[in-house]
């Protein structure tokens, strides 16, 4: 089991799962674009985020969502940079930020990122050389099928969970040959990704079967369109079953969960943690 990890020379334990508040800069994100544009707005959110207790917050200022459309660099930079500048400035907290851009990176870097958190998985030109050249800068690698502008126009997979794992063995291959040592990667399976309703809840039945690369495992399900299992259920009322995804996830025992809600998803997590520290102490009396 995985206790800790080192980002950025600074230890992150896992000894609890570690909740990572979402900041989207953007104007068209699809739960709560538009909110957190000017620098004010941004920087409450995140106060906010961080008194409730989140141990990440990751900033994003291009929308990945369903049909989007990548954003200029310049307007990444001015959405972003600034921010990750102040939060970096004022608070104790990870900071990871949402980008497939090689400058975005770096300037981001340059401020006081911890973490990339990013959807194409390094595929974009320069974004390698990045990680070279900012030696503690840590990545997340996520799995997609397609594109955000295509990825939801039938997905296919003949066997998703071992598709997927197949994915992640070749990226992190490719990582190390690069020269990205293994100790700075995390995964996440990209839920809504590429995925129909079915390939989405598979993955999620089926975590524990990423476990066997030893790596911090991401998870983001929070408001996503998967949870609107009844198809009229808006992101704005995806609250509780948002909740149910997490704790589902918790159970498995990833080690990040991105989140809108953070006080919420903290309280359930309580409830998983002192579950999991009873059932401990069932096995710790049976073997005795």
């Amino acid at each position: 089991m995985m206790q800790q990890y080192i980002i950025n020379d600074s230890v992150l334990s896992f000894s609890e799962i570690q909740v990572m508040g979402i900041l989207n800069c953007t104007t068209d994100s699809f739960f709560d674009g538009g909110k957190y544009v000017s620098i004010d707005k941004a920087i409450d959110h995140v106060a906010n985020m961080v008194r409730l207790g989140a141990d990440f917050i990751d900033v994003g200022g291009e929308s990945t969502r369903p049909g989007s459309i990548e954003v200029d660099e310049d307007e990444e930079l001015c959405r972003v940079v600034p921010v990750v500048d102040e939060i970096s400035r004022r608070f104790d907290v990870f900071i990871s930020v949402n980008t497939s851009k090689a400058l975005v990176m770096r300037e981001s870097a340059e401020v006081g990122a911890h973490l990339i958190n990013d959807v194409r998985s390094l595929s974009k030109p320069g974004t390698m050389e990045v990680f070279l050249d900012y030696p503690k800068l840590s990545i997340c690698l996520m799995h997609m099928q397609g594109s955000p502008d295509n990825m939801q126009k039938s997905p296919r997979y003949n066997n998703v969970v071992q598709e997927v794992n197949d994915y992640f063995v070749e990226q992190i291959n490719r990582c190390e040959f690069f020269g990205i040592s293994r100790n700075r990667l995390l995964i996440d399976l990209g839920f809504g990704f590429g995925k129909t309703l079915f390939h989405n809840y598979k993955l999620l039945a089926n975590l524990m079967s990423f476990r066997h690369f030893k790596l911090p495992l991401l998870v983001g399900i929070s408001r996503k369109s998967m949870l609107d299992v009844f198809g009229d259920t808006p992101p704005r009322k995806r609250l509780i079953v948002s909740i149910s995804s997490a704790v589902i996830a918790a159970m498995q025992g990833v080690q990040i969960l991105r989140v809108h809600d953070v006080k919420e998803t903290i309280e359930a997590l309580r409830i998983v943690r002192a579950t999991i520290q009873e059932n401990r102490k069932i096995f710790s009396y049976g073997s005795k």
